[in-house]
């Protein structure tokens, strides 16, 4: 990717750094050395500083005494611990959107999310599919106005895309599967039924967490 300097500056280099992690041109276990990366993007060694604090944040890299930064490993252990806990936070947004919404307007986002997907499966798009599925959360923060859940969530969300990014090609055979528990997910938020957005949610979890652990058993 080209690197832009931005308004955030060290939000931006963190970007940068977190796309070559999770599209795995940065392995895990490699060292990240703060000289490089200041003169590859021509930008000062504190921003760069910051930018590694904030991908230590969201579970991208470890920063070690006198280690330095390094990617952080990917295992089937990290990724079930990161599915079980990323589907209790997905409830509480699918929750708080049933239990705010009060005219069909407000659950317009979702629907066009869901005709994104279904073009993105008409496509074959993995990576747009992926992306939109992402969207949902986002469309939903608003009904829970809750900066604690939302901060958390987006700590989170780099280290998810990483993960769904390695079985990218085993999700190509599910998208339909995805789909269709969308459908039923905002079947389940529109009846208000809690106990059905929690079935719902906690298959899809299950489903994308054996598929992560599949692909990297095969890796």
């Amino acid at each position: 990717m080209t690197f832009k300097a931005p308004d955030s500056l060290a939000e931006q280099i963190a970007h940068h750094l977190a796309e070559r992690i999770i599209r795995g041109e940065m392995k895990p276990g490699e060292r990240i050395q703060e000289q490089k990366v200041t003169q590859a993007l021509n930008v000062s060694r504190g921003s760069v500083r910051e930018a590694l604090l904030i991908l230590e944040r969201r579970h991208l890299i470890a920063i070690l005494p006198r280690r330095g930064a390094h990617v952080t490993e990917l295992t089937a252990h990290k990724v079930r611990s990161l599915c079980t806990l990323m589907s209790e936070l997905y409830i509480l947004l699918g929750n708080s959107v049933a239990n705010g919404w009060q005219v069909q307007a407000d659950m317009a986002p979702f629907v066009q999310i869901q005709q994104r997907l279904a073009a993105s499966y008409a496509r074959q798009d993995i990576r747009a599919f992926v992306d939109d599925s992402f969207s949902v959360m986002r469309a939903a923060y608003p009904f829970a106005d809750n900066p604690y859940l939302q901060e958390t969530v987006e700590n989170l969300q780099p280290a998810m895309s990483r993960a769904y990014f390695l079985a990218l090609e085993q999700r190509k055979a599910e998208m339909s599967e995805f789909l269709e528990l969308f459908e039923r997910l905002l079947a389940a938020v529109l009846a208000r039924d809690l106990p059905q957005i929690r079935i719902v949610l906690t298959a899809y979890a299950q489903r994308s967490c054996d598929l992560v652990v599949s692909a990297l058993t095969a890796a």
